[in-house]
């Protein structure tokens, strides 16, 4: 009844938090609830969980916020390659479980973490020169402090980039938040000390991710596998020079419950991996750049961790058939598999593969210019369970391999293909009446792939959901009239494909209601009656590409945004018949807008004025 509340007098603290703790991951349904009333914000406060932050003017003052307005916060993911922005606040901020504005807002009655106007001009008037300025935007030791006391039952906690923190702040959370289950550190520049304190305090440590963390040495790795070693199960190590296979053999010889390790190291060699696939038999997930390891290291791989699932090889020069052969004859449970740009693998390999991996459901081969359709065929004969396949520079595989991938993969839902030059029609044909499932397909420079294929698409695979075509020139209007009539696409890519028209992208708006994203960008046939068709037929359209389309003007342009009110981004370079008046359209009409790149030179001052914050050139004044 109007007038009354109902919820309030009824429900206690107890279920109104638990109702709000199913909403967790739904920040703006969060956000919300919070406006209601100040006892729901006050609950609201007590049960958000996961804080994300970007650079800001001053994050310490941030985080000092943070601990005191919502007191039960498990994940913080800092994030400092976000833009510095103004030290003024703006309306579209938020806080939460999205991607944040960097400068925040508080409004009335809501639970918007922010900095006051007259705090925030303090700051910026009180930096003193572009030095001060750069520190006042980066987390220092002393917010990590702050954040490790207020916050003792951290869970996750995430630090990109954050430069000026160091082993100082590190140890603050060590000593106070021993519960600490996952810490990323990526760009960190914190050293041993804080590394040894972390595995000496957080002994439930199951995930740690070091990227681009120079200050660390085999020392500090060493010390946090001999302290809590038992419990860490993920470890990621890339491009820390002073980390070699000293570490990796403590991490073997400690971390013995270990299942994801992701090495990417120009000092790491055979010794180290070794080490690990004799210490670590649960592994499942193993991902190696390391240009100095070599077969030997797969074949203890292939003989120790027979629980791997996932194998990810990357830029290797010195691994041979003889890995892949001992990787297919132990690892029965590999699902997973990566090939990027390891050179002297053949056919021989996805041989060893079909045959001993059968469980096979994702497969990438990149730039693997040994491997031909021989390899392929043995795939598709021998792994019904394939539902992602990726051949990605492949010169050597034909339509041969993917008609056994048709035949024999029917559970297929995603095909990756890119710079193909000897698949064409007739190898997706062939995937279009035996893979009925496919609900993903990018193609992108496979010249001999034309109309007939993806017809044949657009009539057998009624699941289709994303469709990619970037420069297939032999690819017109007609495979867009099938997709249209067969498929409801919600994302769709043909930049490049000059032979597509308005009478295609007529047929989408026609039949794709769904669709929410769409590049068009060098269209060189397109006009104004395609983009008033997709305003009529698409109106949850997100995201469009129009850049280097000649013959869309500001008609066509008004036509789309009238319809499309859900639009968040437009970018539009290169059209020459899109004037400012063109820009001011879509600024004006789209409540949701976000992004719109254009030329500079095409923006009126008033556009400028309104939506400043949402504007993007291509080209800037030098």
């Amino acid at each position: 009844m109007r007038g009354r509340d109902l919820i309030n007098t009824v429900l206690p603290d107890e279920l109104l938090l638990e109702i709000f703790r199913r909403l967790d991951g739904f920040k703006s349904t969060c956000d919300s609830c919070s406006l209601v009333c100040k006892r729901w914000l006050k609950l609201d406060r007590s049960s958000r969980r996961t804080i994300r932050l970007g650079s800001s003017g001053s994050p310490d003052i941030f985080v000092s916020l943070i601990v005191r307005k919502f007191i039960d916060i498990r994940n913080v993911f800092i994030d400092e390659r976000l833009p510095v922005s103004s030290p003024f606040p703006s309306a579209g901020s938020s806080l939460g479980h999205g991607i944040p504005r960097p400068v925040l807002r508080k409004r009335r009655g809501g639970n918007k973490i922010a900095l006051s106007a007259s705090k925030l001009r303090y700051v910026a008037t009180n930096s003193g020169s572009e030095e001060s300025d750069l520190e006042s935007s980066t987390l220092s030791d002393d917010g990590l402090t702050v954040l490790a006391e207020g916050c003792p039952r951290l869970n996750k906690l995430s630090l990109i980039w954050c430069s000026n923190v160091t082993s100082t702040g590190l140890k603050s959370i060590a000593e106070n938040c021993k519960a600490l289950k996952s810490l990323d550190l990526q760009g960190c520049y914190v050293g041993d000390q804080g590394l040894a304190a972390v595995g000496e305090c957080c002994k439930q440590l199951e995930d740690l991710s070091l990227r681009f963390c120079e200050g660390l040495t085999d020392k500090g790795l060493t010390e946090l596998a001999v302290g809590c070693g038992k419990s860490l199960k993920s470890l990621g190590v890339a491009a820390c020079a002073k980390i070699t296979d000293i570490s990796l053999e403590a991490v073997g010889s400690h971390c013995t419950s270990l299942q994801t390790l992701s090495l990417d190291s120009e000092f790491i060699k055979n010794k180290g991996v070794l080490a690990v696939a004799r210490g670590c038999p649960c592994l499942k997930a193993l991902k190696l750049q390391c240009i100095n390891v070599t077969d030997e290291a797969l074949l203890a791989v292939g003989c120790f961790c027979l629980s791997l699932e996932l194998l990810a090889l990357y830029s290797f020069q010195r691994f041979t058939d003889r890995s892949l052969c001992a990787i297919g004859n132990g690892c029965k449970k590999l699902n997973n598999l990566t090939l990027s740009d390891c050179y002297f693998l053949s056919d021989k390999s996805l041989e060893a593969i079909a045959g001993g991996c059968t469980e096979l459901t994702h497969l990438e081969v990149n730039g693997c210019h040994n491997i031909g359709t021989s390899g392929l065929e043995f795939i598709g004969r021998s792994c019904p369970g394939l539902s992602e396949l990726a051949l990605l520079y492949c010169q050597r595989i034909g339509n041969n391999g993917l008609l056994e991938v048709g035949r024999g993969c029917t559970l297929l839902q995603a095909l990756h293909l890119v710079d193909c030059s000897n698949i064409g029609d007739d190898a997706i044909c062939n995937i279009a009446q035996g893979c009925r499932n496919l609900k993903k397909l990018h193609i992108r420079r496979c010249y001999e792939i034309g109309d007939k294929g993806i017809i044949a698409v657009g009539e057998n695979c009624k699941f289709l959901t994303d469709l990619s075509l970037r420069f297939c020139d032999r690819v017109g209007d007609d495979a867009l009239i099938a997709i249209g009539q067969g498929c409801s696409l919600r994302h769709l890519n043909v930049s490049g494909c000059h032979k597509i028209g308005d009478a295609g992208l007529r047929a989408i708006a026609r039949g794709c209601p769904q669709l929410v994203y769409l590049d068009v960008s060098v269209l060189q046939n397109l006009g104004d009656m395609a983009l008033a068709e997709l305003g009529e037929g698409c109106p949850l359209l997100k995201d469009i590409v129009l850049s280097h389309c000649r013959k869309i003007t500001d008609i066509g342009l008004g036509h789309l945004v009238k319809r499309c009110t859900r639009l968040e981004s437009c970018h539009m370079v290169y059209c020459p018949f899109v004037t400012s008046a063109g820009v001011a359209t879509v600024v004006s009409s789209c409540v949701n807008i976000k992004r719109v790149l254009v030329e500079k030179w095409k923006v009126s001052q008033r556009t400028r004025r309104r939506a400043a914050s949402i504007l993007s050139y291509l080209c800037v004044d030098l």
